[in-house]
């Protein structure tokens, strides 16, 4: 499989699929699971809601339907969880069960034999396979072979906002160009609102702005170039728009004072919004999740919106094309027992069930299941997700976040370099720069 075609879902793969995906989040430390002993399966995942307790409950049912095989967790920050499982995996004690999002961060797995090949597993569990959105597999495959168990929901990264905030601002509709982004700003500002809430400090949240914006300039080729190895890639001129576009929103107030300073870990990105003290925000899908949990009668008294990111004038991208996850996946660990991959491995037979499915549609997800919608027309949570299936569904292109489509070493450089151009301390050229010189290395 060339790299790139793992990077997005055509209209067709979206189509067939009726879904495509995005995502990440989570706060604080917390252990628990079977009583398996030493031979019990290890399973690390993001805590925090809405997911934990979901993928919690998961490890439950199969914990007591299986008194043979057992399943022990550890849920980890956001924040931290990549690092602590580079630690554990380059320590060679890496969970049995390892979460992630596939892409970048699977293919270094898989090219030091970190983690297990299961496509004989998939071809003799036909069942399994089919029952799940075949365009999930494209962040699990790797050189054409399977290497993770695709899970839990398609996440879309949108725009929120909050209706109120809207009203009193005199703002009637959500923005569809950049253009009436830009002119809606001192309209909050005015009122004493941020226009857009950022938690800047995890710098992954800053990403995603640029993703959408290098699409709808120069569509998914200027990206795509740059991974792909192309010279220069990052000093395509659609690449400079878009970076200098960011800079343009920063210099014009868009994002909430002191933005660089706030953690996604925290939530605070999320209750500014709910709490009127913020107009918008780019976020996950999952974000709907938090915000209903943590955010009092706010999605109940129908104070949030949502849309797609608006369009750019001139622009080459499709407004339809989305960034974020297809899906989570869950690999097993080369160095696991045999107990435990086999443990891993009928845990993955499991997951998903009805239950499952369930508690991502009450938490405002949309499972990769096929089928799965026809339960969503009961959730009182259908308007979003139809909205999430519609916008997933209809993307021409749906690109993999690119902090996961990179290589762990060429996604931590890139992380850098947009704190610094959000900061303000580096300029386009210089970002291009920067990023040009880690191309074939």
């Amino acid at each position: 499989m060339k790299r790139r075609n793992f990077l997005s879902l055509t209209a067709g793969a979206a189509a067939a699929t009726g879904l495509a995906a995005c995502g990440s989040s989570g706060p604080a430390d917390t252990t628990g699971g079977g009583s398996g002993g030493g031979d019990a399966a290890t399973y690390w995942f993001l805590s925090g809601p809405p997911g934990e307790p979901i993928r919690q409950g998961a490890v439950d049912r199969f914990n007591k339907a299986n008194s043979g095989n057992q399943v022990k967790v550890t849920a980890i920050q956001n924040d931290t969880y990549k690092d602590k499982l580079k630690t554990a995996i380059g320590a060679g004690q890496a969970p049995s069960i390892i979460w992630g999002w596939g892409g970048g961060g699977l293919k270094s797995y898989v090219d030091a034999g970190q983690v297990d090949d299961l496509t004989d597993w998939f071809a003799q569990n036909a069942a399994v396979k089919n029952k799940l959105f075949p365009a999930s597999f494209g962040p699990a495959t790797v050189n054409g072979k399977i290497y993770a168990m695709p899970a839990e929901t398609v996440q879309p990264i949108i725009m929120l906002y909050n209706k109120e905030v809207f009203e009193k601002a005199g703002v009637q509709n959500p923005p569809q160009s950049w253009a009436e982004l830009m002119s809606i700003l001192p309209k909050f500002i005015d009122k004493g609102v941020a226009p857009i809430s950022l938690a800047g400090a995890s710098r992954w949240t800053n990403m995603m702005w640029l993703e959408l914006l290098f699409d709808r300039i120069g569509g998914p080729e200027v990206f795509n170039n740059a991974y792909d190895g192309q010279k220069d890639a990052w000093s395509n001129p659609d690449a400079i728009t878009a970076l200098t576009k960011i800079q343009e929103l920063i210099n014009a107030k868009g994002f909430v004072k002191g933005f660089s300073s706030i953690t996604a870990d925290s939530n605070a990105d999320q209750a500014l919004l709910y709490r009127g003290k913020a107009a918008m925000e780019l976020h996950g899908s999952w974000s709907y999740g938090i915000i209903k949990a943590d955010g009092g009668n706010f999605i109940k008294d129908g104070k949030l919106g949502f849309f797609n990111f608006p369009a750019v004038e001139g622009g080459k991208g499709d407004p339809t094309n989305v960034y974020g996850n297809a899906g989570q996946f869950l690999s097993i660990s080369s160095k696991a027992s045999e107990k435990q991959k086999e443990t891993a491995k009928k845990f993955f037979a499991s997951i998903l069930d009805d239950t499952e499915q369930q508690g991502w549609i009450d938490s405002g997800g949309v499972p990769i299941v096929q089928g799965s919608n026809a339960k969503i027309g009961s959730s009182p949570d259908k308007d979003f997700l139809n909205f999430i299936y519609d916008v997933s569904s209809k993307a021409k292109n749906f690109g993999q976040s690119w902090d996961q489509a990179l290589s762990p070493s060429a996604a931590e450089i890139l992380l850098q370099n947009i704190s610094k151009l959000f900061q303000m301390q580096i300029t386009p050229q210089q970002f291009a720069t920067n990023m040009n010189a880690t191309i074939g290395k």
